[in-house]
């Protein structure tokens, strides 16, 4: 089958788009307003950017009315929010805390889960969660499409701080069969990863592959190297 979206149609009794991209890992945001209440979304349009410094995304869309989301109001305005893993344990209460609730609508009580400060920025955590980032609002790209929800805001933020739970690292690599982190697919469906397996691009320089481990120390190193040998 082939359509044009936006010009011709598909004929499936659901649009296939977000299905065919997947799975797509989820950004689970905690943010503050300047009232000081707290907010925790999940956004399915999340991933990491680059690795030193480290930057993330998230997109969100507008409301059926066509409001701004809350997370992406508070980190402009505030400059600060948190992604916390969203694990197989935190399925239901990352499901409840999709919902569209009146703004300054606290989720993290809604959840029934538990705050935890974070360390840099005044931004509470998901302290179930075996992982976060503490992340500096950088930017936010915001994508034309067809009213009211088809316009996207692609916040980006700096992680500046990291925590990681001892109980899921074995011999100093996180386990993801320890975390078992939750993803979206498409339709109303998820998966949980359990199961992993490795492939090294073979014939490649160890530069290549220290970028592709995302390994922050051998860059600096090699930056280091590089300029030695241009004063050279």
């Amino acid at each position: 089958m082939f359509y044009e979206p936006g010009v011709t149609e598909h004929n499936l009794p659901h649009d296939p788009f977000k299905a065919c991209v997947i799975p797509r890992p989820i950004g689970w945001i905690s943010t503050k307003n300047k009232s000081g209440q707290c907010n925790l979304a999940p956004y399915s349009q999340f991933n990491n950017l680059t690795f030193d410094p480290p930057y993330v995304m998230f997109s969100s869309n507008q409301t059926a009315t066509g409001v701004r989301k809350d997370t992406v109001v508070n980190a402009e305005e505030t400059g600060k929010f948190v992604w916390n893993l969203a694990t197989w344990d935190l399925r239901e209460a990352v499901n409840i805390s999709a919902q569209q609730t009146p703004y300054g609508t606290d989720e993290f009580e809604l959840c029934n889960i538990t705050k935890e400060q974070a360390t840099l920025v005044d931004v509470p955590m998901v302290k179930e969660s075996p992982v976060k980032f503490e992340c500096e609002y950088h930017t936010t790209i915001r994508l034309p499409g067809n009213p009211p929800m088809g316009t996207v805001d692609i916040v980006i933020g700096k992680v500046i701080g990291v925590h990681i739970a001892e109980e899921v690292l074995t011999d100093g690599l996180l386990d993801i069969k320890k975390t078992q982190p939750i993803a979206r697919c498409g339709y109303y469906q998820y998966t949980v990863v359990r199961d992993t397996f490795e492939m090294i691009i073979p014939n490649m320089s160890a530069d290549v592959l220290y970028g592709l481990e995302g390994n922050a120390a051998r860059n600096r190193q090699k930056n280091k190297e590089n300029e030695e040998s241009s004063n050279n």
